[in-house]
């Protein structure tokens, strides 16, 4: 895994000074800290930080075709490469290295830019093609590796995160309100957005192609607007097998997964939360190599409600692995606050990074890869909201006429320290009563809704309230499914939303800030096709969310982690910001700080606040949303 940033003068000026491509660099420095290198010819300029995991000698970046005419930097892994490498060797194709990363350079030579449909793999790169004066970058199909991009003074800069982008003297920190606003609903900034304007997301599974001539005529919303959606989840060709054969298929497909992911030329581990996710990826591990040699970790707390090191325990006894866990109290997470905010050079509220942080930081102790059961909740409709759609079809209430209802009720639900409670759910099942059903998925799992947006903001400051336009992104892709089932459609919005933007960006920020390399079997392309192939009946049934995926691990795994619960790796936000972190919320909220800023209304802050701290309404994800974003403003603004 590795960082990778660079720009382009769009002026054709050469390139200068080589100390900003340097400083670019040194912010990736966790990315890649076994090695730096760059590439810096007449108007381009590429660097690269490498963590060094395949073909640890030769692997240096940036990587050429025979003639250095093409020249390549990469962030991530390709797992069919072996495959690809034989196949263009047998086409002409010379290689110097073993390394993923030079198959890259020879499937742009013989396949052009559909050269990325070949690949199956986590993967952002840049391609630069100095014969066609082209600059093209390609993001993976499920965006598991960042890529961020920006024009500012005739320089096109792109990075794998913001931090690096930040280093280049002609990019400005200028907040976008519009993300903000979104950042607020959704709890994270969905792509293409960012945080600032000017500087866009490559969304999942898109490419960009940019010849430098003309590029000059370009804003950064025009370049956007050029980008090329290569793959996307189909959910249209169902297969008729039966469930029997269904679970066959399951298993082998994902047991190559994994096979495919322990290629390596150093230690790998296991994310072990106890979960039907990791401990299936434990099993398929199991029946490929001993159970012994299988490095399993997971981290515990003291507080009974958010542990899980139980039942990560008992499938490590269950396989014989060599497990190793990590008991923490709050402080634990409390004392790595800094650093997390240190992490996110955009707004983030979910708290799960914390722990997501600790566990990678003790796994990094021991190896230097690690696999891990993503993608499994958005594929085999994991999710209690998943039940919410569940119930939608048979539901009378979900209409506009229900709303005066939902908010009655809404009030009454008080608060609680558990998420998990029946009062909060109940909360989050009630607020979405009333809206548009293309548009509830998103109030369902977000924080502020648009009439809460239209207070928070100053009226000068704000954009549109509409909640159409708030929550456009989810609106489009359920456009996009609108005749697909109801089911279908909500896993295909929590793949092109809360997974990509969310879950794989979380563990990919807090386990590259540990240099440690995240690899997801359930996000194989092939495998994840497979499930968008299964009909919906078979994901959830009776009320039982996963179950095609629990019915196929029934003979291995054992019956209490078939029956497990979903969990989430959950912190007690509500409990530190009524107590430990009482402190830096005060200072966060201060009267004279939020008036400074100029965005938000105070009065009505402090009126959320006193509801919070009272315990009158469960108004956590909205206080932690809010404190987040103002303590990412005072790091990064």
């Amino acid at each position: 895994m590795c960082g990778i940033c660079g720009y382009i003068n769009i002026n054709k000026e050469k390139i200068g000074q080589e100390d900003v491509l340097k400083r670019m660099c040194d912010a990736l420095a966790h990315r890649g800290p076994d090695d730096a290198g760059t590439y810096i010819k007449d108007n381009v300029a590429l660097g690269h930080r490498r963590l060094s995991i395949i073909d640890l000698t030769l692997g240096h970046q940036p990587i050429f075709n025979e003639d250095s005419s093409v020249v390549v930097i990469h962030n991530g892994e390709i797992y069919n490469f072996p495959e690809l490498k034989s196949v263009l060797s047998g086409k002409g194709h010379r290689f110097r290295t073993n390394s993923d990363t030079e198959v890259i350079v020879h499937a742009y030579e013989e396949y052009g830019e559909d050269c990325v449909r070949h690949f199956n793999g986590m993967f952002a790169f840049a391609v630069w093609d100095s014969k066609k004066k082209t600059l093209f970058l390609a993001r993976d199909r499920f965006g598991k590796k960042p890529l961020y991009y920006g024009i500012f003074q005739d320089r096109f800069i792109f990075s794998s995160e913001l931090k690096a982008m930040l280093e280049h003297p002609a990019v400005r920190k200028e907040i976008d309100l519009r993300a903000l606003s979104k950042y607020l609903a959704y709890e994270y900034v969905p792509s293409p957005y960012s945080i600032f304007k000017n500087i866009y997301k490559l969304k999942a599974g898109s490419r960009l192609s940019l010849a430098t001539e003309g590029l000059h005529l370009l804003t950064a919303e025009d370049v956007a607007g050029k980008t090329d959606c290569y793959w996307d989840m189909d959910f249209n060709a169902k297969s008729d097998m039966g469930i029997r054969d269904a679970k066959s298929k399951l298993i082998e497909l994902l047991r190559e997964s994994v096979r495919k992911r322990l290629i390596s030329d150093v230690p790998l581990g296991v994310f072990l939360s106890g979960g039907i996710d990791s401990s299936a990826v434990v099993a398929m591990m199991a029946e490929l190599v001993k159970p012994k040699d299988i490095k399993t970790f997971s981290i515990g707390f003291k507080e009974e409600l958010f542990d899980e090191s139980g039942d990560a325990r008992r499938v490590a006894d269950h396989f014989g692995t060599d497990h190793r866990e990590e008991l923490l109290d709050p402080k634990a997470m409390l004392d790595v606050f800094d650093d997390i905010l240190g992490i996110l050079d955009e707004p983030f509220a979910d708290s799960s990074i914390i722990p997501t942080y600790l566990v990678s930081k003790f796994t990094r102790k021991h190896v230097k890869v690690a696999l891990g059961g993503d993608g499994g909740d958005e594929l085999f409709l994991g999710y209690p909201s998943f039940i919410a759609h569940y119930l939608n079809r048979y539901s009378p209430l979900f209409s506009p006429a229900a709303r005066p209802l939902s908010m009655v009720l809404n009030n009454v639900t008080g608060s609680s320290y558990n998420y998990t409670s029946l009062a909060t759910r109940t909360e989050r099942f009630l607020r979405g009563l009333g809206f548009a059903d293309k548009i509830r998925h998103q109030v369902w799992t977000g924080s502020f809704i648009p009439d809460e947006e239209k207070k928070l903001f100053l009226p000068d400051r704000g954009p549109s309230f509409d909640p159409l336009d708030i929550y456009d992104i989810t609106r489009d892709f359920y456009t996009k499914m609108k005749d697909a089932d109801p089911l279908d459609r909500a896993s295909y919005i929590y793949i092109k939303t809360y997974m990509t933007d969310d879950i794989l960006a979380k563990v990919d920020r807090a386990s590259m800030a540990n240099s440690l390399e995240v690899r997801a079997p359930f996000l194989d392309t092939e495998f994840a096709e497979f499930t968008a192939s299964l009909p919906s009946s078979f994901k959830i049934r009776n009320f039982r969310t996963k179950w095609v995926l629990k019915e196929a691990f029934k003979d291995r795994l054992p019956e209490e982690t078939l029956n497990k619960p979903k969990h989430g790796f959950a912190v007690p936000v509500a409990k530190w910001l009524k107590e430990d972190l009482r402190h830096m919320l005060d200072a966060a909220f201060d009267k004279k700080k939020i008036e400074r800023e100029g965005i938000f209304d105070y009065n009505y802050i402090t009126k959320l606040k006193g509801e919070f701290l009272a315990g009158r309404k469960d108004r956590r994800k909205e206080i932690w949303a809010l404190f987040m974003f103002e303590k990412w403003h005072d790091r990064w603004m």
